[in-house]
């Protein structure tokens, strides 16, 4: 394999530059923001793996919905305790080696699934893949940050665009590779993961070299908040609501579409997932417009569109036909997926110096939600049928109203 050639950036003269803000570098790195995009494709395509083969899973071990629902409660749990806690503590002792190591627990999990034979080894696999994600998400949002110029909802869009393609990609490749030939074949992709942590290994020296050249004392020196803490605990539970609404309702598309699909028009397990990838590459579209959008038009304005404006398509969409209910979809992928990017970069705006501590959260609130939202749906699903839950989820981006309540952070905002 060719070595990635990865730049060492320069801090600029006579500026503050914080462990966890992107001033360190004179301008946008975009090989390093491509490398850490391309990990994040790897890891995510590894991850959606796990969602792809939950009808080969149900029919394997007999699961009920709300047992699926535990599969993802528990790898994204896991994810979400761990996430805050890495990530507060690489603000003060940034590990760079940390992202290949997290990658190893991903490929552990990724190979326990593979030859799992019963459910609890099931879950301890998920568990190993949450790991993995609550190491790499923090850390590598750092990166982004640290080689993003200034520019930081395009970094933050790059870095991750690259999750969701390999999100949209991981049920594509399980209707191709998997659903035939069983879940055996799961392990192939552990080549995937060797590919991942041979990347990573060169970011974390890229990583190590942007410490070496920055003083201690600047590197830890950041930027004053702007807000009270009564501002900003506002502006956290405003966007806590937000990340409820957008996250509960990708857990009914990316842990349920495929039942509704099969359910309601009879599809086929690999329909349902050629579906399912349509959706996600439309995630993955919508999540590269957000951040350059944001830096232009302000995050709090992508933000508003990007929740309340996804509600009539999500209001349709239960009683749409199956053409319609791909249209849909994509429209709901599209404008649903620029949220994230802007929600993140404004709540690390608000916190200046913290990024880790932010990114860490956040994600591990997405995860967290994600579970909670996938188990309780489960439950619903169980107790009542498919479809309602899809016309309950309807409802959610009409939450997005509470974007009303986000403090003006000025005119980037």
């Amino acid at each position: 394999m060719n070595k990635i050639d990865l730049p060492m950036a320069k801090p600029q003269r006579n500026e503050a530059i914080p462990a966890s803000a992107s001033q360190g570098t004179p301008g946008t790195v975009f090989s390093i923001l491509g490398a850490i995009s391309l990990s994040h494709f790897l890891n995510d395509m590894i991850q959606s793996l796990i969602l792809a083969i939950y009808p080969l899973l149900q029919s394997e071990f007999t699961l009920s919905f709300i047992q699926i629902g535990m599969i993802t409660l528990t790898y994204q749990i896991t994810a979400s305790l761990l996430q805050p806690i890495i990530g507060l503590y690489t603000d003060k002792h940034p590990k760079p080696y940390s992202l290949p190591i997290g990658m190893s627990f991903t490929l552990s999990g990724l190979l326990l699934m593979a030859y799992a034979e019963s459910f609890p080894v099931i879950l301890l696999a998920a568990a190993l893949v949450g790991t993995g994600s609550s190491v790499f998400h923090p850390e590598s949002s750092r990166v982004a940050r640290m080689a993003s110029g200034g520019r930081f909802g395009l970094a933050q869009s790059l870095f991750q665009v690259g999750g969701n393609l390999g999100s949209a990609l991981g049920p594509l490749l399980a209707a191709i590779i998997i659903a035939p030939y069983g879940k055996g074949n799961i392990g192939w992709f552990s080549l995937a993961a060797l590919l991942a942590i041979i990347i990573l290994l060169q970011v974390s020296q890229w990583y190590k070299m942007q410490q070496r050249t920055t003083s201690r004392r600047v590197f830890n020196t950041a930027p004053q908040a702007r807000f009270s803490s009564k501002i900003i605990l506002r502006a956290f539970i405003v966007l806590l609501v937000l990340l409820f609404s957008k996250y509960f309702y990708l857990a009914s598309i990316s842990s349920y579409y495929t039942f509704y699909l099969m359910h309601k028009f009879g599809l086929s397990v690999q329909s349902a997932q050629i579906h399912l990838f349509i959706f996600l590459f439309a995630v993955a579209l919508g999540t590269i417009i957000g951040g350059p959008v944001g830096d232009k038009i302000g995050r709090k304005s992508v933000i508003w569109v990007s929740i309340l404006g996804v509600a009539p398509f999500t209001l349709l969409l239960p009683y749409a036909s199956l053409f319609w209910t791909a249209v849909l979809t994509v429209c709901i992928g599209l404008i649903l997926a620029s949220a994230f990017s802007a929600i993140l970069v404004y709540a690390q705006e608000l916190i200046p110096g913290k990024t880790g501590t932010v990114a860490g959260l956040f994600f591990g609130l997405a995860f967290g939600m994600g579970g909670i939202g996938a188990a309780s749906l489960g439950y619903v699903a169980d107790k009542t049928s498919i479809e309602l839950v899809y016309k309950l989820c309807s409802f959610l981006p009409l939450l997005g109203i509470f974007t009303l309540f986000l403090p003006n952070t000025g005119k980037n905002h």
